[in-house]
This record gives C-alpha cells, structure tokens and sequence, in this order.
C-alpha cells in the first residue's frame, strides 16, 4: 500500500501517477486531498469548475454528469477521469483508492510527497475551489 500527501501537488500531475500506480495492481491512499493545487488563474478555473457544475439536461434537470464539490471526491474524479472505469481492470483499480481530506492518524505519519515545487505563476488549492462550489467543510475544528 502507497500512502501519499497531496499537499503542494498539483492536481493532474497528482492524479496521473497515481492512475498508473492503481493500475499495476498496488492499493494508494491520498491524504490531505484539500491542499493539492489546481494551476492557472484563479477566476478561470472558477469558472470552468463551475460550468461543470452547472451542465443540465434541458429536459430533466436531475439528470447528469455530476460533478463533486468535495475536495476529496474533486481529487477522485480527476483519477477516474485517468482510468477507464467502465473495465474490470479499472473498477478494481479504483476500489484500491483512499482519499481523505486532512491527514487521518493511521496514515498521516508515513506519507510520502509527490509535491514538486510550487508553481512560481498563480494557482489555486482544490479547497477554494470546493468552497466556492458550494462545499461546506463538515471537519471538526480542534483549537
């Protein structure tokens, strides 16, 4: 099993890696999903995750794509977007999957980074981008 702390991580490089260590068969377990960054100007990406979360059917407007608010599930769906979920092969890769937001303390200790330098131009941590779909941070607080 690979525990890895996205923090610092940008997100795609993050989840790329990760698909290819899923799907050679190893368990991954992602912590601190909420601290990985998403690169580019910030009212971009709030727009475009934001058009995603907007898309309806004309028709019904309970029908999909569904898109995640959750900083854990935003991380998720980027992977599964790397996997192809449809397969034997990658359904079982994404049953192998973890993802947490903050570090819970069985795992915590012993992750390791994929955290490359933070980019010198503008970028955005997948938690402002959660906040701003709407998501509300349900973790308790300890002062």
């Amino acid at each position: 099993m690979k525990i890895i702390d996205a923090t610092d991580a940008v997100l795609g490089r993050l989840a790329s890696r990760v698909a290819k260590t899923l799907l050679e068969g190893e368990a991954v377990v992602i912590t601190n999903a909420d601290e990985a960054v998403i690169t580019g100007k910030k009212e971009s990406i709030f727009a475009r995750y934001k058009k995603y979360y907007d898309r309806k059917d004309r028709a019904n407007p309970t029908k999909g794509p569904h898109y995640p608010r959750s900083p854990d599930r935003i991380l998720r769906r980027a992977i599964r977007g790397m996997i192809s979920h449809r397969s034997k092969r990658g359904k079982a890769a994404l049953r192998a999957l973890k993802v947490f937001v903050g570090a819970p303390t069985e795992y915590g200790t012993k992750a390791e980074k994929y955290a490359e330098a933070l980019p010198v131009s503008s970028f955005v941590r997948v938690y402002e981008v959660s906040k701003q779909l709407g998501w509300k941070d349900r973790r308790k607080v300890s002062k």
